[in-house]
């Protein structure tokens, strides 16, 4: 019996240089506290196993502190064999990363640099198929289609890339056969690459990333404990938790006449949930400008709970008229100001996103004519 944890795209070190704040440590640490959870999830289950099927490491060059401090958790949990896959970001082709690892990588770890086989024990032989470099522009699994085992073993792959249209970065020069498993006669088939946890079919499968770093797959990342009776017997394939943070996307559809604040209300999660999500709301429907406003200030309100929360207002139409006008100023420099945005709003010779934009400083000066009046 082979019983192993499948895991992939752990991208230690990645930056996060789209937030601000001490939000990017936060989510860089809890990407290297995932090393634990899987140890622990190891240990639970008597698993012996773990494989990394490709960029455990965001980047061809991580930081020393980065390399270094992953491996010691490795080394701290020795009963666990760790497989190390290069992938498309930490490929092959930074020589240096690959030589440093070799010196200082502990007995425990393997690094899985060569297409050939791995005996993994238990009656289990690995076929790793390492990516060269970024676009390596080929299959790079076709060789375990040939690689030969002995009778009755549990044959189970390792390879990081596209298949058919599962692409994280939309790009599908690397396919690789959507049926391997079934040409190389795997039992199973560890792929990394697609952040999101994905069965391609009963012996192929992605593990996603186990700490989202996107929306896109608007799920909490797990990684896959494996079980696999004999050679031929179907695998069991069980997701096991391994988040910290929850990366969640909210549409918030309204008509004319919604309370917007108790509709975001409605759709955002329990105060305690809130510092671990990062939240994105998409606006939709129609609001007048008043509910417009109100609901930004909402979001305002609510944003210092999460630990990142935005509103996505391309897609909501903003309703004005002469009496929200009143409610920014009657006379005046301000109402020239408003009177013109609304003008440009309304006007058919502008383009979409030029009427937007006037509908959103508007609202903009609405909002800061209800703060003063305040």
């Amino acid at each position: 019996m082979a019983r192993f944890i499948h895991s992939s795209d752990l991208h230690l070190g990645k930056r996060f240089g789209n937030f601000s704040g001490d939000l990017p440590s936060r989510l860089r640490e809890a990407r290297h506290a995932v090393l634990g959870k899987l140890a622990e999830h190891a240990h639970l289950n008597g698993v012996e196993t773990i494989l990394l099927a490709g960029d455990t490491f965001d980047t061809e060059t991580p930081a020393a502190d980065v390399r270094r401090q992953a491996l010691t958790e490795m080394a701290h949990h020795a009963r666990i064999r760790w497989v190390m896959l290069p992938g498309n970001h930490d490929s092959l082709q930074a020589t240096e990363l690959w030589a440093l690892l070799a010196r200082e990588a502990p007995d425990n770890v393997i690094l899985a640099t060569q297409p050939a086989p791995i005996d993994l024990a238990g009656g289990a032989i690995l076929l790793p198929a390492p990516c060269t470099t970024r676009r390596p522009g080929r299959d790079l699994s076709e060789w375990m289609d040939g690689a030969a085992t002995a009778d009755g073993v549990i044959r189970i792959g390792l390879a990081h890339g596209a298949i058919q249209t599962f692409s994280e970065d939309a790009v599908g020069i690397e396919v690789i056969a959507p049926d391997r498993a079934r040409r190389a006669g795997l039992d199973y088939l560890a792929l990394g690459d697609w952040h999101g946890a994905i069965q391609v079919d009963s012996r192929t499968h992605y593990s996603g990333t186990p700490e989202q770093d996107r929306f896109k797959h608007d799920r909490s990342g797990v990684a896959l404990l494996v079980d696999i009776a004999s050679a031929g017997a179907m695998p069991e394939v069980t997701p096991i938790p391994t988040a910290s943070f929850a990366w969640r996307t909210f549409d918030l559809h309204l008509l004319a006449d919604d309370d917007p604040v108790a509709a975001l209300d409605a759709l955002l999660p329990d105060l305690r949930e809130r510092r671990q999500t990062l939240a994105r709301v998409v606006g939709s429907g129609r609001t007048g400008l008043a509910a417009c406003t109100a609901l930004t200030a909402a979001i305002d309100r609510a944003a210092p709970d999460f630990a990142w929360l935005d509103l996505d207002e391309t897609g909501l139409v903003t309703l004005c008229d002469v009496e929200d006008l009143d409610l920014i100023d009657r006379a005046g420099a301000l109402r020239e100001a408003a009177d013109a945005l609304f003008a440009e709003s309304a006007d058919p010779s502008r383009s979409a996103a030029d009427r937007a934009i006037a509908v959103a400083a508007l609202a903009r000066l609405y909002g800061y004519a209800q703060q003063v009046s305040q």
